[in-house]
């Protein structure tokens, strides 16, 4: 395979977004084509207040959009986001800490919990 960049504005872009998964801490001040229900995108939005190196549990997410008894939900659309580290729901962890699916695999999770631990 031959990797072929993009024009200049491209790879600025893909570096700011290999930066995301380097130094989380940082953020990332792009703008997101975010595609859900109005439940989805309020459990979004609170995902992406977790700070990174910090989890919260599906039972937080439910309380914090103002509907505690929606864990279920909350999980499901953990489940439906398809832009990871971006929107971090692999920073949402069961009630008793444990790790528990992942979009990309409960292994990448892991790594990516560790990573922003670490950082």
């Amino acid at each position: 395979a031959e990797l072929v960049g993009g024009d200049a504005a491209f790879e600025a872009t893909m570096a700011r977004v290999v930066g995301l998964v380097e130094q989380p801490r940082a953020g990332l001040d792009l703008p997101l084509d975010v595609r859900g229900t109005a439940f989805q995108q309020r459990v979004w939005q609170a995902l992406t207040e977790i700070q990174a190196g910090r989890t919260a549990s599906y039972a937080d997410i439910a309380a914090r959009i103002g509907q505690p008894r929606a864990v279920r939900a909350v999980a499901q659309a953990c489940a439906a986001n398809a832009l990871a580290v971006a929107i971090p729901c692999h920073r949402v962890v069961r009630n008793d800490g444990a790790l528990s699916g992942y979009r990309w695999g409960v292994e990448r999770k892991r790594v990516l919990l560790e990573r922003e631990a670490a950082a």
